[in-house]
């Protein structure tokens, strides 16, 4: 548990990085891997800005990702796989990468769409070339080593592998990082990160990623959305809602100005009743039905009152019963409560 703690840490650092460091441990790689050490070191600010300084290298030499890091990662892999064995190598993994995994890779990934998107955008108003240009773009961006956004897969060696020592330095220090021959460029961390208790990028009030050069990301919930529509969520009215002809960015919306106070402020009315609740149901253009179920907590505030509740139900839900039946995993028949709560 200690080495995954210190590697989400890493994944989540922001602020400036230890360049020195940072420096310090590309050169171990390249040793590591009996490479030369790389005549030049190259810092961006962002990994946006690190493609485009990618992009402009002269004389780099060709990429050295597989064998500072592909090769090594696979080849250290199979050395502690047949040292512990199937079994446990698969305990191992679970106690250590695995619990990092998901919102690591998912982050990393998140990162190259909003490369990908920036520079297209630039690339197209100047060469009209899209599919090309993102093409190179993606090609890029797949021969970056992922700094920090490796710690999912470095907790598993975490005292383990000396081989790796280098790669782990550089991780701990620094963002996303290009190997060529003879010369490396190295991006700053975020400045910036905002998530969910889910890991999700979220921020309701500005971006959810930033980068000191400027480049950020902007997430409701782990949805992505333009930086302009953060600043209409405290405006918001019903009618603007259904106004919106984007269905993912309506959901955005629903959820901000909360489906209970949009239904009280729509005038909207009841398809059922019954003994469980009130199932109301939000038709939207363009996008499911968004079914909801009013319930009341038979037990008492300390105040006196009830405090009411709603639950999210599927679209098809035809009673307000079977909504609350499908919140504990039942079908309508076999829900019979004793008594609620």
């Amino acid at each position: 548990m200690q080495d995954v703690d210190k590697w989400r840490a890493v994944a989540a650092a922001t602020g400036p990085a230890d360049r020195a460091v940072a420096e310090e441990g590309v050169r171990l790689a390249y040793r590591t891997a009996g490479l030369a050490e790389p005549e030049r070191i190259v810092w961006a600010d962002s990994p946006l800005a690190g493609v485009a300084a990618v992009r402009s290298l002269d004389e780099a030499g060709r990429s050295v990702r597989d064998e500072v890091r592909t090769r090594p990662w696979a080849e250290e892999r199979r050395r502690i796989h047949d040292e512990l064995g199937p079994i446990g190598w698969a305990e191992l993994w679970s106690l250590t990468g695995a619990r990092l995994w998901d919102t690591t890779r998912a982050l990393a990934e998140r990162i190259r769409t909003g490369v990908v998107d920036s520079l297209a955008v630039q690339d197209t108003a100047d060469t009209g070339d899209a599919m090309a240009r993102e093409t190179e773009i993606r090609l890029t961006l797949l021969d970056a080593v992922l700094g920090q956004h490796d710690a999912a897969w470095l907790a598993g060696f975490d005292g383990r592998s000396d081989r790796l020592q280098g790669l782990a330095t550089v991780a701990a220090q620094a963002g996303w990082w290009w190997p060529y021959e003879k010369a490396v460029v190295i991006c700053e961390r975020p400045v910036e990160l905002h998530r969910d208790e889910a890991g999700r990028l979220d921020r309701g009030d500005g971006p959810a990623l930033a980068f000191p050069d400027g480049f950020a990301l902007y997430a409701w919930r782990g949805m992505p959305v333009p930086a302009d529509f953060l600043g209409e969520l405290t405006s918001l009215t019903p009618e603007r809602i259904r106004s919106e002809e984007n269905a993912e960015l309506r959901r955005v919306m629903l959820e901000y100005y909360g489906y209970d106070r949009y239904l009280a402020e729509s005038d909207a009315q009841p398809v059922h009743r019954d003994e469980t609740g009130i199932l109301w149901r939000i038709a939207l253009d363009d996008d499911e039905d968004v079914a909801m179920v009013e319930v009341v907590n038979s037990t008492p505030e300390p105040d006196g009152t009830h405090r009411t509740y709603w639950l999210r139900v599927p679209p098809t839900t035809r009673t307000a019963k079977e909504g609350v039946a499908w919140t504990f995993g039942l079908q309508e028949e076999a829900y019979e409560p004793v008594r609620q709560t």
